[in-house]
């Protein structure tokens, strides 16, 4: 709960929330239960979670990212995601932070396949999936409940799997 007020400063930018709510304000109510739910997977999941990332040089927090079982995942599928500060785009701390889960989901958990997803226009999204070796698995109209600008083009999932992964390295 201690890194409340970065998940305020984070998600009150409407840059950083424009594939998500549209850069809607954020409401700090669901902010404390999204962050409630987000402890939980310590509890549930060994080694799973949500991270805050810190650039090492400045201690700034960059934003976070999610290595977790997904929703509806099968036995050995994990699902990816992050966050970052607008300030952090394009300095390559989403690639690095995502290859480092990507790593340690399949040398030191029982990984098998890793996913992610996005909306289909957001390209800066989606090269990071690709840059860390995930490849374009489906094109699928996800029902948002909140209407946004692009989401006409629909969502997209990458993924990599083990097999994917260890011929890469």
């Amino acid at each position: 709960m201690a890194d409340l007020g970065l998940l305020i400063q984070l998600d009150s930018d409407p840059a950083v929330k424009r594939f998500i709510d549209n850069g809607a304000p954020v409401d700090i109510d669901d902010l404390v239960d999204m962050l409630t739910s987000w402890l939980s997977f310590y509890d549930r999941f060994d080694g799973y979670g949500f991270w805050a990332a810190i650039e090492q040089t400045t201690q700034q927090f960059v934003g976070w990212f999610h290595f977790r079982p997904g929703e509806h995942a099968g036995i050995g599928e994990t699902e990816l995601g992050y966050r970052l500060r607008q300030e952090s785009w394009g300095l390559g701390y989403a690639t690095e932070a995502s290859q480092a889960l990507i790593d340690k989901g399949f040398t030191e958990f029982a990984v098998q396949r890793v996913n992610a997803e996005t909306m289909a226009v957001n390209l800066a999204s989606r090269r990071v999936m690709e840059k860390v070796g995930m490849k374009l698995v489906r094109s699928f109209v996800a029902d948002w409940p909140v209407r946004i600008p692009g989401d006409e083009h629909g969502d997209v999932e990458y993924a990599i799997d083990r097999e994917q992964w260890r011929k890469a390295r």
